[in-house]
């Protein structure tokens, strides 16, 4: 219950010609050395090399994607170097932990599709009934570890991952198929694309349904209250709540300089994973209904040597409940206790019962410029507005005060709509920004090459922000490329944080400042033959202004404040090598160390190693074998959680696929192939953790697929 109540992606990685005049010629040139799976791309088009682009980024392509086998994009992203995927209470949702950055739902990071935030006010993360996100309709997912914001604005903090959606030129034969296996799963898509003139069109819809995993938690919130109050109500040894009914839709269309791209996510029957209040309900479901529009225009011939694009778009999203979303279990006296521990309330009949909802709603207008008429500068200038809303909110519940009388609602009572009251969870409110940006990439000289840029916000509720971001790539020889970094960023303060009301455990705070950041990076690129690769990264990164809920004079309550700060260094290390034509390896190993500087303890949660291995084999008559392991080392525990420490993990995955010549493909995918008990850390509570024994993920599945091309 406290938690529930509580790129453009371009770096601007649009320097592509800057290479050595007597060297590189252009990056066309060296397509067959870089290999194209190794070009960045960004929403306008425009690719380069990642050994020479002015960030530390990784990209994964489609067929990397369909090799892995993967259905979801949690799937994938844990075979980035210094990004490991944790798990959240509620809904089991995905937290994407960069170089050891972590903190509740997640806000440092942002996720964009085709280069556009996704990002609600409420938590400041992608959504509380997220629902995960298939992958048949991406391109390429494109990541960049360490701040962004001098781009792309707020939240592009710990990191950024791009998810480039399939244009109709991509999409060579229309194709549908099928996907069924463990825990009751079936995954149905199909995508098609065509052309009449000048006008291309594509489109995707892929259904799911699953429930999600059978992993058991022994003991639960409730549990300790059992054990307090002397009831016998608790769920738990249960399994947690993972299942899913989601229809996801991708359309665009392309006519001359137009392209108008739109999607939905409509999330039905979303387990609430442990429990909002760590208590296990099964029957708790939740709801969202997400949709995007953005039509963009690009134009190089209003001006000589100038690209001008105009960008509008739209997201809409909700965070809904099915039924009624019970806290705790039917019976249970709730956390409602006196000093003596002796419940306040006698048991709830039916549960204690919590149902809000939040609309929202987000519209942006941006224009962006680039110029390359100036000799050895390419020089790129924008400006734009953005406006979001929570316009709608909605609470019914068996607890708390009654508008209407002033007086406690007691167990046994009806549900009370708070909703237009001073007894809400949260308030209705806007923010609006305006923002400019500016950068240069500047060929000093013929192998060397900077780029600078700045962006400036002005937040309706916080106020201005300005951050920079630093690049120097050095061709040090035609092997190896050298890049010096450093940026910043900048982290809004969610609505949760500054305007939480009638919370009973934590307040916001409305002069809440941004959480900042400062990186700095040191990376090599080195690409002795055709077959292999290795590339190398050092990071060190001070985290300032961290949003805590920090307990008020009366100890009864915490408010929301600017309290924390964080240090962290570490090396990030990855190879490819090609051994045959029929055999690749790929590796990736990650290391850090993040102290937490208000008390000098490490910081909790992340992996302090991470070691992540690929084999990839092509078999005679077409078969295909890829197996994978992921190492997950090394994780602290909160300061004063006296817990064992957290174990480590191996977790093994494999995918065999066939490939037939009539246009049919079938594959068997297994995860966690050993059937490992991997756990991720649950939170510290007082007197003593709600879920002791942390989060299990699911155990073996396996996944059948066939696919059609027509």
């Amino acid at each position: 219950m406290t938690k529930l109540y509580a790129v453009f992606f371009l770096l601007i990685l649009n320097c592509n010609g800057a290479f050595a005049e007597n060297s590189l010629n252009s990056d066309v040139d060296f397509a067959g050395f870089y290999g194209d799976e190794d070009y960045v791309s960004i929403a306008t088009g425009t690719t380069q090399p990642i050994a020479k682009a002015p960030a530390v980024a990784s990209v994964i392509t489609a067929s990397q994607i369909r090799a892995l086998g993967a259905r979801d994009i949690d799937q994938i992203l844990e075979s980035v170097p210094g990004l490991h995927i944790s798990r959240d209470v509620i809904g089991y949702n995905a937290q994407y932990l960069f170089r050891g950055i972590s903190s509740d739902f997640n806000p440092q990071v942002l996720m964009l599709i085709n280069g556009i935030p996704i990002t609600n006010l409420f938590q400041g993360d992608r959504n509380v009934v997220w629902g995960g996100m298939p992958v048949e309709a991406i391109s390429r997912i494109e990541v960049i570890r360490g701040p962004g914001s001098a781009l792309y604005g707020a939240d592009a903090f710990a990191g950024v991952i791009n998810i480039v959606t399939k244009t109709p030129d991509e999409v060579k034969h229309n194709s549908a198929g099928v996907r069924v296996g463990s825990f009751d799963t079936t995954d149905v898509w199909v995508t098609g694309a065509g052309e009449k003139g000048e006008l291309g069109y594509m489109g995707t819809i892929e259904f799911t349904k699953t429930d999600g995993s059978d992993a058991v938690i022994s003991s639960d919130a409730q549990s300790l209250l059992d054990f307090i109050t002397g009831t016998a109500v608790s769920n738990a040894p249960g399994s947690v709540n993972r299942s899913a009914e989601n229809i996801d839709l991708r359309l665009e269309a392309s006519y001359k300089k137009l392209r108008l791209r739109a999607g939905s996510q409509i999330r039905n029957n979303i387990g609430d994973g442990a429990g909002a209040a760590q208590a296990l309900n099964p029957g708790n479901k939740f709801s969202s209904q997400r949709f995007n529009i953005d039509l963009t225009y690009t134009d190089e011939e209003i001006f000589d040597n100038t690209l001008v694009e105009f960008q509008t778009s739209y997201f809409d999203t909700s965070q809904e409940v099915e039924g009624n979303f019970i806290l705790y279990p039917a019976g249970s006296t709730g956390p409602f206790l006196d000093l003596s521990g002796l419940p306040i309330f006698p048991p709830f009949p039916d549960g204690v019962i919590g149902n809000p909802e939040i609309f929202e709603r987000h519209a942006r207008f941006g224009v962006r410029m680039e110029h390359s008429g100036i000799e050895k500068h390419r020089i790129s200038a924008g400006a734009g507005y953005y406006d979001g809303e929570i316009d709608k909110i909605t609470e019914w519940k068996n607890f708390g005060i009654n508008p209407e009388t002033e007086l406690p609602i007691l167990p046994g009572d009806p549900l009370v709509d708070v909703s237009d009251s001073l007894y809400v969870f949260l308030t209705e409110d806007s923010r609006d920004n305006r923002y400019v940006f500016l950068q240069d990439v500047w060929q000093l000289a013929n192998d060397w090459e900077l780029t600078a840029g700045l962006r400036h916000d002005n937040y309706s509720d916080f106020g201005a922000t300005t951050n920079p971001r630093l690049a120097l790539v050095w061709s040090t020889s035609y092997k190896l490329t050298t890049k010096l970094l450093y940026g910043e960023a900048f982290r809004a303060p969610s609505f949760a944080q500054t305007r939480a009301i009638n919370n009973p455990l934590i307040l916001g705070n409305i002069n809440l400042k941004p959480e900042e950041i400062k990186s700095y990076e040191l990376a090599f690129d080195y690409r002795p033959n055709y077959e292999l690769t290795l590339m190398t990264n050092f990071f060190y990164y001070d985290w300032t202004d961290i949003i805590q809920f920090i307990p008020d004079t009366n100890n009864s309550t915490r408010t929301a404040q600017n309290s924390g700060e964080q240090t962290g260094y570490g090396m990030e290390f990855e190879a490819t090598w090609q051994a045959t034509d029929n055999f690749t390896l790929t590796g990736n190993f990650a290391v850090q160390n993040s102290t937490d500087e208000t008390q000098d303890v490490p910081a909790a949660k992340s992996p302090e190693k991470q070691l992540y291995l690929r084999a990839d084999w092509i078999l005679p008559k077409d078969w295909r074998l890829n197996v994978r392991a992921n190492w997950v080392m090394d994780r602290n525990r909160l300061s004063g959680d006296m817990r064992p420490d957290i174990d480590d993990y191996i977790l093994f995955d494999l995918s065999l696929r066939k490939v037939m010549s009539n246009a049919f493909e079938f594959a068997l995918t297994v995860n966690n192939l050993f059937d490992e008990d991997a756990r991720e850390p649950s939170p510290n509570s007082d007197p003593m953790p709600f879920i002791p024994n942390d989060l299990p993920l699911s155990g073996r599945a396996l996944l059948g697929e066939i696919r059609y091309s027509f």
